[in-house]
């Protein structure tokens, strides 16, 4: 399985949630894609929405488009736990 970040993604994104003092890393979104605590495959098909707890009232979302073998990244965000799931 390959993983690809858009441009937003890779440069963009990681910008904004450092400069809002998130900091996070590429690994990071790696695991919520492959350790997800839950997964919407639902309200956006044909993307998929990770989501993973990073702290006690925080989740990870990271959105995703996956064809074959391969898994583009096309953003993420912290959000509130308990907002979506």
């Amino acid at each position: 399985m390959k993983i690809v970040f858009t441009t937003h993604a890779a440069v963009d994104k990681f910008k904004m949630l450092k400069k809002h003092k998130f900091d996070v890393d590429k690994n990071t979104i790696e695991n919520v894609i492959k350790n997800p605590d839950h997964e919407d495959k639902e309200s956006d098909k044909p993307k998929i929405i990770a989501s993973k707890q990073i702290d006690p009232k925080h989740v990870l979302r990271v959105v995703y488009k996956q064809e074959g073998d391969i898994i583009t990244i096309i953003t993420f965000y912290p959000a509130e736990k308990g907002r979506y799931y």
